[in-house]
C-alpha cells in the first residue's frame, strides 16, 4: 500500500514580510494570499530492506538509515529528516518506521512560491494519513511550522505552511504566540477568472535563499528601522486593501494597490529587489503590463505582473525573449493540502 499527498504552493499577493517575527509579535501582521495548481507530492510506502529511506526526486537526493527513532539533520534532506524525528517523538511513542519517503516539487526551492514549507506539509499530511492522526487543518500548519521554526532553526515566516494546508485565496492575521487567523475568501468565479486571464507569472531563472533576507527584516525590526518598519506597515495596509478590490472585483485599483504593495515590499529589506529583477520589471512595464511585484521574500524566483489581456501577449513576448527566465500561466487552485492511500 501507497500513501500519498499534495499540497498546492502559493503566491504571496500582498502583506508578505509582516508574518515574520519579531513584526507580527509586537505589530500583529495580515498577508493575503492564494495557491495555484503547483504542487509539492510525497510518498511513503513500505521500506523495502527494514531500513529508512528519504529522496527527493527532483534533486536526485537520497539517504538510507539504520532503523531508529531518530536521525541525523545534515544540510540534504533536512526538512525529511525533521518531519521524520518530530512525528515519530510525538505522534509515535519514539517507535521508529521502516519506511521510504520520497518527494518532488513542481518548483525549485527559492522560488518564491513557499516551496519548503509546502514540502514540509505534504510530508505531514502522508504521515497524518499514515498513522492515521486526527489533526485539523491549523494543527497541520502549525505543526509544519513548528518544525521548521524550531525542530531545524530555519528561519521564515508563518504563511506559507497555512496556505498551502487550507488553500484557495486567504487572509490571514498573525499575532503574538503564534496565534493565526485564516478568513476564507468567498470569490465571485469570474472575479478569479479575470485574474487569472490578467496575471502573468515569470520566473527570473535564479533561486534564492529567502532566510538571509527573513533575518535582514528582522535586523531591521529589532533594530528599529524606522524605514523598515513603517513599510511593513504600508504593506499589511495594502494586503487589507487588496483583500477589498478582490471581493468587489475593482481591477482598475487593485493595480494601483499591487504597485503600492511592490513598493512598500521593496523598503523592508535592501536584498528583496536587485538590478536583474528591477530589469525583468522594466521590461513588463514597457511592454505593457500595469504593475508587477516578486512573490515571496524577493531577490529572485517568482515574480507576477498583472496585465492588461490586450497587452498580454507583449509582455509575455517580451520577458520570453530573455532565454534564462520562464513564463507561467496562472491558475488558481481552491483545495488544500490532501493525502489518500492507493492500494
Amino acid at each position: 500500500m501507497l500513501i500519498r499527498s499534495r499540497a498546492p504552493l502559493r503566491l504571496g499577493l500582498a502583506g508578505g514580510g509582516t508574518d515574520v517575527s519579531p513584526y507580527c509579535d509586537q505589530f500583529g501582521g495580515a498577508v493575503l494570499n492564494a495557491t495555484i495548481d503547483l504542487y509539492a507530492y510525497c510518498t511513503i510506502e513500505p521500506s523495502p530492506d527494514g531500513r529508512i529511506h528519504l529522496s527527493a526526486t527532483d534533486m536526485n537526493e537520497s539517504r538510507a538509515f539504520e532503523l531508529a527513532p531518530e536521525i541525523p539533520v545534515a544540510e540534504m534532506l533536512a526538512l525529511h529528516c525533521g518531519v521524520y524525528n518530530h512525528v515519530v517523538r510525538i505522534f509515535n511513542d519514539n517507535k521508529p518506521l521502516p519506511i521510504l519517503v520520497s518527494t518532488f516539487c513542481d518548483a525549485p526551492p527559492g522560488s518564491g512560491l513557499g516551496s519548503s514549507s509546502t514540502l514540509v506539509v505534504a510530508m505531514v499530511m502522508a504521515y497524518v494519513e499514515l498513522l492515521n492522526l486526527p489533526l485539523g487543518e491549523y494543527e497541520v500548519a502549525q505543526l509544519a511550522y513548528d518544525i521548521e521554526r524550531h525542530d531545524l532553526n530555519l528561519h521564515g515566516g508563518r504563511q506559507d505552511q497555512y496556505a498551502a494546508t487550507f488553500g484557495g485565496f486567504n487572509f490571514m492575521e498573525f499575532n503574538q504566540e503564534d496565534r493565526v487567523t485564516v478568513n476564507p475568501l468567498r470569490m465571485k468565479r469570474w472575479i478569479v477568472s479575470e485574474l487569472e486571464s490578467s496575471l502573468v507569472l515569470f520566473y527570473t531563472g535564479r533561486s534564492r535563499q529567502s532566510a538571509s533576507i527573513i533575518e535582514e527584516q528582522s535586523r531591521n525590526v529589532s533594530s528599529l528601522n524606522e524605514t523598515a518598519i513603517e513599510a511593513m506597515h504600508r504593506s499589511k495596509t495594502e494586503a487589507v486593501r487588496m483583500k477589498e478590490c478582490l471581493l468587489r472585483g475593482e481591477f482598475t485599483k487593485l493595480a494601483d494597490v499591487m504597485e503600492a504593495a511592490w513598493q512598500a515590499k521593496k523598503s523592508m529589506a535592501q536584498s528583496i529587489t536587485n538590478e536583474r529583477i528591477d530589469g525583468f520589471y522594466n521590461i513588463a512595464i514597457e511592454a505593457g503590463a500595469f504593475c508587477g511585484k516578486v512573490s515571496g521574500a524577493g531577490g529572485g524566483g517568482f515574480m507576477m505582473f498583472l496585465v492588461d489581456m490586450k497587452h498580454k501577449m507583449q509582455v509575455i513576448n517580451a520577458l520570453s525573449a530573455h532565454r534564462d527566465g520562464t513564463v507561467y500561466g496562472c491558475h488558481f487552485s481552491d483545495r488544500g493540502a490532501e493525502a489518500w492511500r492507493v492500494q
